[in-house]
């Protein structure tokens, strides 16, 4: 098995070694953030792993480990760093399939006073770079192709709900974010989409992106997904253009989503009030929150103007090398649960 996987294996430490001289080019400094974190993430369908720590007198507290180095990079921002980057093991629970494992790597940079477009423009240069470093000229995908060194398509949400689904998403948002529960879901039953009573406007807009949208993106060449409506963009900022929607895309290839982008919320104070949003929703849906970094808070308010992406490492390893499962990608998988 293992000698199966080694050239994808030895085509990601080249892809790894690449993007590293990329950010070195650029003038980011790599930093390498704590795994461990009294808030793993305030986002309603991200599961943590749970643990715990004792003092040296045996007093227990409650540590997770993290789902992004996200909370750690932007206190980096608030102190002073200007362009960062890292390659950071992270840990969701509840994720296991060809796309997904429990423990991966995810790169995450940020840029300091610059436009969330010019992640935009890091991503494109990336996946070609990935590309050139394991000499072909395809990213592929369970028999999908895109062409990495092709001008990507950039959609907005809204477009590509009426495109691929025929659904006016915006008419559900009102001017300040809200959303129209009702409206949505007579949307999708006019064009034959299952409603349950318990959907929420969340659950419904997840349906389409995941049914009707996400299938048809990144083929022939990569897609950029821009301008999430807000109440989906809990970390980013409102849109100058269009006050229901963020400042927030995805980059996809092959139907696969690779990264996620940000023009960063700042405002410390609408920031705790999505979190309470999204831990309302956590409860709701699964019985349990978790806590709130009021360190990371505090340093919000502090940080400048910043751009920042997350970017699955493993996965495009896997659609450069052209394997077809993550844990090909991975030098040593997790056991599974139950083996």
């Amino acid at each position: 098995m293992h000698a199966d996987r080694r050239p994808f294996l030895i085509g990601r430490n080249a892809i790894q070694a690449a993007l590293r001289g990329f950010f070195a080019r650029e003038d980011f400094i790599e930093v390498d953030t704590a795994v461990l974190q009294i808030s793993p993430g305030n986002e309603a369908h991200l599961h943590a792993f749970a643990t715990e720590a004792l003092t040296t007198d045996g007093e227990k507290a409650p540590f997770y480990l993290h789902t992004s180095p996200e909370f750690a990079c932007k206190k980096l921002l608030a102190a002073g760093e200007e362009r960062i980057s890292c390659f950071a093991h992270v840990y969701r629970n509840r994720e296991r399939g060809p796309l997904h494992h429990p423990e991966f790597t995810m790169l995450e940079w940020y840029r300091a006073g610059e436009s969330y477009e010019s992640l935009m423009m890091d991503c494109v240069r990336i996946l070609a770079l990935a590309a050139e470093t394991v000499k072909t000229g395809k990213l592929v995908y369970r028999g999908a192709e895109s062409d990495p060194f092709a001008g990507p398509e950039r959609i907005s949400v809204a477009e590509a709900f009426e495109r691929h689904a025929g659904i006016d998403l915006l008419a559900s948002v009102a001017a300040d974010g809200s959303t129209d529960r009702d409206h949505l879901a007579a949307e999708l039953k006019r064009v034959g989409m299952r409603v349950a009573d318990d959907d929420g406007w969340a659950d419904l807009f997840s349906r389409v992106l995941v049914e009707k949208i996400e299938p048809r993106l990144g083929f022939g060449r990569i897609t950029i997904l821009d301008e999430y409506p807000i109440s989906e963009a809990a970390l980013a900022r409102p849109s100058a253009r269009d006050p229901r929607v963020a400042e927030r895309f995805e980059l996809y290839a092959c139907g696969v989503e690779l990264a996620n982008g940000f023009g960063e919320l700042t405002n410390a104070a609408e920031q705790r009030r999505r979190f309470e949003i999204e831990m309302a929703e956590k409860a709701r849906v699964y019985g349990e929150t978790y806590p709130i970094d009021e360190d990371f808070l505090a340093a919000l308010s502090l940080m400048p103007e910043a751009s920042g992406i997350a970017l699955g490492f493993d996965r495009l390893a896997m659609l450069a090398t052209g394997a077809s499962r993550i844990d090909q990608v991975l030098w040593a998988p997790v056991a599974e649960v139950g083996r």
